[in-house]
């Protein structure tokens, strides 16, 4: 069983656990050594399928056996610190959870569901704090495809568009260290407006805006 994420938990910088689970009866990674799971060590959990057999029978992505999920390539990446989003956003207007929503998962046990896109990779905090910067919400204003009634379409395709400046280690770290204030406060549910101001105004050097700049961006 692992624990998973659906669109709708996820908030900025982090996400709300529906205590909602998934079967992972996973297929195994033969390339790895890695066996699948074998239903019959699990009674409790090969009852409750049984009940949906034929259903289950029916499945064209079956693994091994009716009860084993297909290959999936990417399985470990679900155990790496990611970023985690929705793929579709709307701007809650009488919500603090503003527009973009990109959250940091570093436990190494959530999966996420089909209204969830997720990345690995180096610097995660880094990009997570980036992307919901101000500079982060017009950049995806204008890359992600806007929906008929508003929303966003928060596909990778859009968002590997995003242009990321050259930056050196120094900023990176300073800008993860916020990250860590804001994320800590807002775990706690304690304001961290002055942390992300700081992070804005970090990126906002970055690309060197001068003060006009800044305000057409501020007033997207």
């Amino acid at each position: 069983m692992r624990p998973i994420l659906r669109g709708r938990d996820i908030k900025r910088y982090g996400y709300e656990f529906a205590d909602l689970w998934l079967i992972h009866t996973h297929n195994g990674l033969k390339e790895k050594g890695l066996e699948r799971i074998k239903i019959e060590d699990y009674p409790a959990i090969k009852k409750h399928l049984d009940s949906y057999y034929f259903e289950l029978e029916k499945r064209a992505d079956k693994g091994d056996t009716i009860y084993n999920l297909r290959n999936c390539a990417y399985m470990d990446d679900f155990s790496k610190p990611k970023i985690v989003w929705a793929e579709t956003m709307r701007i809650h207007k009488n919500s603090n959870e503003r527009f973009p929503r990109f959250a940091f998962e570093d436990t190494e046990h959530y999966y996420t569901d089909k209204t969830c896109f997720f990345a690995v990779g180096k610097n995660i905090k880094f990009l997570v704090a980036y992307l919901n910067s101000k500079v982060g919400k017009y950049l995806c204003s204008q890359y992600v495809s806007i929906l008929d009634d508003g929303g966003y379409l928060m596909q990778k395709k859009y968002l590997q568009e995003i242009p990321i400046p050259q930056i050196d280690g120094f900023v990176i770290n300073k800008i993860e260290l916020l990250f860590s204030q804001v994320l800590d406060k807002k775990i706690n549910n304690i304001v961290s407006s002055k942390a992300e101001t700081e992070i804005d105004n970090t990126i906002y050097q970055l690309f060197n805006f001068d003060y006009s700049e800044i305000q057409f961006v501020d007033f997207q």
